[in-house]
């Protein structure tokens, strides 16, 4: 049987309630020789209108399908901590980092902290693509102590089980292929307005290294050194943040762009430098104009980017990474079909965006692959 009807038929399997892909959820090592503890994760956005009670029967039902833990962005840490906790879930509180456009203080007291596009714009006042795209910038110092200090505030509370970064990143200098069509865009090369970050303290830190000053180079985007220096500049934030999470005992993880050259290509995100303790790239294959295979194929590439570990102030060997999925863009058979590529090229589990799309369908495909489904 060739590989791609193995794993339909596997999927398939697990809408039928069947036995093919209970290995997926009980952390049995595969034939591949891959896998334990195979987890299921999902993002979480927070509803106003929801008490305690409608929350335990929202994570309740996660439960039942076997789900490990929950991403959970806004609202009241507490409430939610504690119906999560409840229903025996991990709550980790989703933080956006260097997207701050929901950051009233940021915006009115340091507008200065806000990225600057090769045109000399900045994103708190002209902000690229969408409106909440407003980003301020890692090489600053007073940002990455203020982001160490708000994420240091939330892994001391004790309703807090990790911390989950988001938009840990700089803006998208270009897009998924899949994404041009909606801003009516042609990428396939950078243009200033979407290519950031000329700020003073990035120019001054970068002329300081390199003895140039980026905007005089005659093709930044050909430039290697000033690539370079704004994933590392990223990585460097993200290194103080860890360490403000772990001084309190907690793990803390980053939702990612689908593999590390992906990444840095895209976002100038590095991310299989950071010392994290889970990944969750974002296999949104829609908007690369990609089919389920292709999940599979990015999950193969980070695991391999983890497998030895990044050095000195980089991942452990082998951090877990789960596969995000988009489920507006995957029918159940599909996300079946997901999981189990995902599984079968290393990953740790999956992470499905987010908790509300879960209809009973795709929860039932998940409940099939369980052990003892009928």
């Amino acid at each position: 049987m060739r590989r791609r009807d193995f794993l339909k038929t596997g999927a398939a399997a697990a809408l039928a309630g069947g036995s093919t892909m209970t290995s997926a959820f009980t952390g049995r090592v595969s034939a591949s020789g891959r896998g334990s503890d195979f987890s299921l994760w999902s993002w979480v956005s927070f509803k106003r209108e929801y008490d305690a009670d409608e929350w335990r029967r929202r994570f309740s039902r996660l439960r039942e399908a076997g789900f490990h833990a929950v991403l959970v962005g806004g609202g009241d840490v507490e409430l939610v901590s504690g119906a999560a906790q409840a229903e025996g879930l991990e709550y980790h509180r989703w933080f956006w980092t260097m997207n701050r456009n929901g950051d009233g203080w940021a915006k009115e007291n340091h507008p200065e902290w806000f990225t600057v596009s090769r045109n000399l714009e900045s994103s708190l006042e002209k902000p690229p693509y969408v409106n909440y795209y407003r980003w301020v910038c890692p090489s600053r110092a007073p940002v990455r102590e203020y982001l160490s200090r708000r994420v240091g505030e939330l892994a001391a509370n004790p309703g807090v089980d990790g911390v989950h970064l988001d938009y840990v990143r700089h803006c998208d200098v270009i897009l998924p292929r899949g994404l041009w069509e909606r801003y009516n865009l042609v990428q396939d090369i950078e243009h200033a307005e979407f290519d950031f970050c000329y700020c003073d303290v990035c120019r001054e830190h970068f002329a300081a290294l390199d003895g140039r000053d980026p905007l005089e180079i005659p093709d930044p985007p050909a430039d290697e050194a000033w690539r370079r220096f704004r994933w590392d500049s990223v990585t460097e934030a993200v290194r103080d943040l860890a360490a403000a999470v772990h001084e309190h005992g907690k793990p803390i993880s980053a939702a990612v762009f689908a593999t590390p050259a992906e990444a840095r290509r895209l976002v100038r995100q590095s991310w299989d430098e950071w010392p994290l303790d889970r990944f969750f790239p974002m296999l949104y294959q829609h908007a690369y104009g990609e089919d389920i295979e292709w999940i599979g194929e990015c999950v193969r590439e980070g695991v391999a980017a983890l497998a030895g570990g990044g050095g000195e102030g980089g991942p452990r060997p082998g951090t877990p990474l789960n596969a995000g999925l988009q489920l507006r863009w995957l029918e159940p058979a599909e996300l079946a079909e997901a999981v189990v590529r995902a599984r079968e090229e290393g990953a740790a589990g999956v992470a499905t965006f987010e908790m509300h799309g879960l209809s009973d369908e795709h929860m039932a495909a998940l409940r099939g692959a369980r052990p003892g489904a009928p």
